[in-house]
């Protein structure tokens, strides 16, 4: 992706009026000699080449959680979602006995495996629920993490930049993916929440 690029993950620049605009310049002590249109335009400039300078400076090393709530691939699908439940999280990586990462599995994965009749989002599956007298997640009972998960793995290592994970995320429709080392072990987690808040609130 060329770095000029605008990307979606990034917000846009607030709206300023022209009383804005004056407000700020008599806030500045001393002669101005820059009218409201040069003030605007300068600051729309410089947001935009500071929204590329964190796009190129930030890795998922500096946003990643490290704290991961991970599985195993045999462990019941009962207990992945109370694990997920009980941690307040919308997806988790499966690891092997090496800490490598599997797959992951979301609630998106829960879902669709839940709808029958091909709906993919929660509302659906809660409308098909109420309208049937069983359970429509009982068949995952004595189903395991490893027929879940969604496999292979989309992963990030420790110097993918910003703009990659947000490209990464946009393209593949997901909104978290684990951070690797070379040997695909779990160092960490970046969500699509971690994106948001260092575009706006920075590292």
């Amino acid at each position: 992706m060329p770095e000029s690029e605008p990307h979606p993950e990034m917000p846009a620049p607030p709206a300023l009026t022209d009383q804005d605009i004056y407000e700020a310049m008599r806030e500045i002590q001393g002669y101005l000699d820059i009218t409201p249109g040069d003030f605007k335009e300068i600051f729309l400039l410089a947001y935009k080449h500071a929204l590329e300078r964190l796009r190129r400076a930030v890795r998922a090393g500096d946003l990643m959680t490290r704290e991961v709530v991970a599985v195993s691939p045999e462990a019941p699908l009962p207990d992945v979602a109370k694990i997920m439940g009980d941690h307040g999280v919308s997806g988790v990586p499966v690891v092997d006995s090496e800490n490598r990462v599997l797959g992951v599995i979301s609630e998106k994965d829960f879902i669709s495996r839940m709808a029958t009749g091909g709906s993919k989002n929660f509302m659906s599956v809660l409308a098909e629920c109420l309208q049937v007298k069983k359970c429509l997640a009982l068949p995952m009972r004595e189903q395991k993490a490893a027929d879940l998960m969604s496999s292979p793995p989309l992963t990030v290592g420790l110097d993918t930049p910003l703009w990659e994970i947000a490209r990464l995320f946009t393209e593949n429709n997901i909104n978290r993916a684990p951070v690797t080392d070379a040997a695909g072990r779990l160092l960490g987690m970046v969500s699509r929440g971690d994106l948001i808040r260092v575009s706006t609130q920075g590292p």
